[in-house]
């Protein structure tokens, strides 16, 4: 099983295959998915310090709009692959809102078309 590693949280196993949004999630850090892991609203955002993989879907590419040279991603259009090193931008303690929204899908949407970077 690959390696999940949440900066400032710690290091977890993940199944292959899981959503980055929901592995972070899972491992108790309150991320935001504010639209429910549609790559509409970019709170799932997170920066790669190690693993990030090569390819993204047309949906995030074109959210993103440059910031993916930076290492921001958009964790609800990652699935979890490999061992991955991440910074959560966006939690819901550091914004104050209610809730870190509907938990997503656990496969990616919309329907992804991956492009390569």
């Amino acid at each position: 099983m690959p390696t999940l590693t949440i900066e400032g949280k710690g290091s977890f196993e993940v199944e292959q295959g899981t959503r980055l949004v929901n592995a972070i999630e899972d491992a108790g850090v309150n991320i935001l998915h504010r639209c429910g892991g549609f790559a509409r609203c970019t709170t799932c955002r997170v920066v790669f310090l190690g693993g990030e993989p090569g390819g993204m879907t047309a949906a995030e590419k074109a959210k993103l709009k440059g910031l993916e040279d930076k290492g921001i991603r958009l964790s609800c259009q990652i699935l979890v692959q490999d061992d991955m090193t991440v910074r959560v931008l966006n939690t819901l303690e550091s914004t104050g809102l209610d809730s870190p929204g509907n938990r997503p899908e656990d496969d990616i949407t919309p329907e992804p078309e991956w492009v390569q970077e």
